[in-house]
């Protein structure tokens, strides 16, 4: 597995990159902004995108998405249903996501997407927002704003939910035995020190 990362505008997100460089295929992970520069990360993978992985839909982690659109116009978006903008309301761009037309799928907990011979598993992890996603391949656990390492995502935007979040967190603790935490912000971590350091996590443990 091919893996990368970039730090993007406009609030210092971490986009990333999962490949199969076997087979020649990758997918971006919450694309918030700095659209040259997570172009030149796909440049440099030298692997063709399939797919744009959102962890949630606020605006910081979904910016890029129609510089990407415009150069890769096949590409997949795939984010849970509870981050599209709802039909029957003003769009909210800043929490939620316009429907993308024939590019946009949805997620749920229990799915899992296929990148060549690399397999994502979905996990729902409600909180920050009401539809956002953790994703696991191989050692990796992407958390997106639901667990960073020392701490967890904030709960007081629209769909957030204290009780939620911290459910959340207890199941990214069950999830697997260890992995690297790699979050929407901040450096990264293992599984390992957040449940032997981080007081959020802890505290969802012992519940």
């Amino acid at each position: 597995m091919l893996f990368d990362k970039v730090v993007v505008d406009p609030i210092g997100t971490n986009c990333y990159l999962l490949g199969d460089e076997k087979e020649g295929v990758c997918a971006v992970v919450d694309p918030g902004g700095s659209p040259d520069l997570v172009l030149d990360m796909i440049a440099r993978s030298g692997l063709k995108p399939q797919m744009v992985l959102l962890t949630h839909a606020h605006y910081d982690h979904v910016g890029a998405i129609p510089d990407l659109l415009a150069k890769y116009p096949d590409l997949q978006v795939y984010a849970h249903e509870k981050e599209l903008c709802p039909a029957d309301t003003a769009p909210k761009p800043r929490y939620f996501l316009p429907h993308l037309g024939e590019n946009q799928r949805t997620y749920d907990e229990g799915d899992t997407l296929q990148l060549g011979g690399l397999t994502i598993r979905v996990l729902h992890t409600p909180g920050h927002s009401a539809g956002s996603v953790s994703l696991l391949a191989e050692d990796l656990m992407l958390t997106g704003d639901t667990l960073f390492a020392g701490s967890c995502g904030r709960t007081d935007l629209p769909g957030g939910n204290t009780a939620a979040i911290m459910r959340s967190l207890a199941k990214l603790g069950r999830a697997a035995e260890d992995g690297k935490i790699l979050a929407g912000h901040g450096p990264a971590s293992t599984l390992r020190e957040e449940l032997a350091h981080n007081p959020y996590l802890r505290q969802a443990m012992a519940q």
